[in-house]
């Protein structure tokens, strides 16, 4: 089975083009998602974060905006978080993987892939680029946040020419192109490959 990582910065539309692979008929591991149930239910996670981190929890429910004001502005703390869940997220994905065995291939979405090193078990990889104007206009408009917040997040995230270098492929997505074509194009050079 082909793996294929999907990833672009915060803004970038990457679960936009997720939704039009899954309209494709290909699964979608949404590596994010998944991290954010585990950070709430898997009780190991839990404690290893309260004995790392103090006052993340409102019983054992993440305060979401106190752990991103610690993460965000402390790379320390932003690696011991990831050392805690990514182990986590990436048993979960293989279990996945499993129970998607029949796929032509197979999606994780992870805004962190490059990061996290996550890509490297990845047969295909691609970003999902944006300028960086426009991804902050459209994360203002999605959650209630600043730009300065916005800004401390993205240089957690490698840098779109970095990630443009590291991708088999790129998907633009400032809105001047039309994103059908280009994922449609990509998809039937997988579908090649697999053959």
């Amino acid at each position: 089975m082909i793996k294929v990582g999907l990833t672009g910065g915060i803004g970038s539309g990457k679960s936009l083009v997720s939704e039009i692979f899954f309209k494709l008929g290909i699964p979608i591991f949404n590596a994010d998602n998944e991290a954010k149930i585990i950070l709430n239910q898997n009780t190991d996670v839990i404690n290893s974060i309260k004995s790392a981190f103090s006052n993340v929890y409102i019983g054992n429910e993440i305060n979401k905006k106190k752990l991103a004001s610690i993460i965000f502005n402390d790379q320390d703390a932003l690696k011991k978080i990831n050392s805690i869940v990514h182990p986590k997220v990436h048993e979960f994905f293989h279990i996945w993987i499993t129970e998607n065995k029949d796929a032509k291939y197979i999606i994780e979405e992870a805004a962190i892939l490059f990061e996290s090193n996550a890509y490297k078990d990845m047969d295909i990889t691609i970003n999902v680029h944006a300028d960086e104007l426009v991804r902050i206009n459209r994360v203002l408009k999605r959650d209630k946040t600043t730009i300065e917040a916005i800004k401390s997040r993205m240089k957690n995230q490698l840098s779109d020419d970095d990630r443009i270098k590291i991708a088999d492929y790129t998907i633009y997505n400032n809105g001047d192109k039309m994103l059908l074509p280009q994922v449609l194009e990509i998809h039937n050079k997988i579908l090649k490959t697999e053959k």
